[in-house]
């Protein structure tokens, strides 16, 4: 990573990222989107939930969507990166801020209403320092105690 880029350690383990610089700006390998997007603090932390899904918790690439669009109250809103069965039905959604924006009851309320279109049972919301998860059992969220892997989702 060298002096691209000067971003804190997050919470979630150091990831292998291609980054590289193109008319000086540093961009990221988006291996879900498949191609090289700009390295914001926001996108610094939505690359390692994607890394930490897929090689910790075996979350396939192939079935995580990133920015996925989606309409609440008429306006176009996106996620930042939704997790979805070998169906294709949505089963968690993440909302990623950047390291310095605080994890607020504000931000969890934003990722509950558009769960009210999304339908997932598992949420989570990281601004890669502090990871917040929670499961959607019988109306009410349960905060839990560790990020399911996508075999634990897929037994329930």
């Amino acid at each position: 990573m060298g002096s691209i880029v000067n971003f804190p350690q997050l919470t979630f383990p150091a990831g292998d990222f291609r980054i590289e610089e193109e008319a000086g700006q540093p961009r990221i390998f988006d291996p879900v989107r498949k191609k090289m997007v700009v390295l914001t603090p926001e996108e610094w932390v939505r690359q390692h939930v994607i890394e930490y899904l897929n090689k910790h918790k075996e979350y396939p690439l192939s079935l995580l969507l990133v920015e996925k669009e989606f309409t609440y109250n008429k306006l176009s809103k996106r996620a930042d990166i939704v997790a979805c069965s070998n169906t294709g039905a949505p089963i968690l959604m993440v909302e990623c801020k950047s390291f310095d924006v605080p994890i607020t009851q504000e931000v969890f309320d934003q990722v509950v209403r558009y769960n009210l279109v999304m339908q997932v049972k598992i949420l989570l919301v990281t601004n890669g320092i502090n990871i917040y998860c929670a499961s959607l059992e019988n109306g009410d969220y349960a905060a839990l105690k560790a990020i399911p892997s996508y075999k634990e989702l897929m037994s329930k």
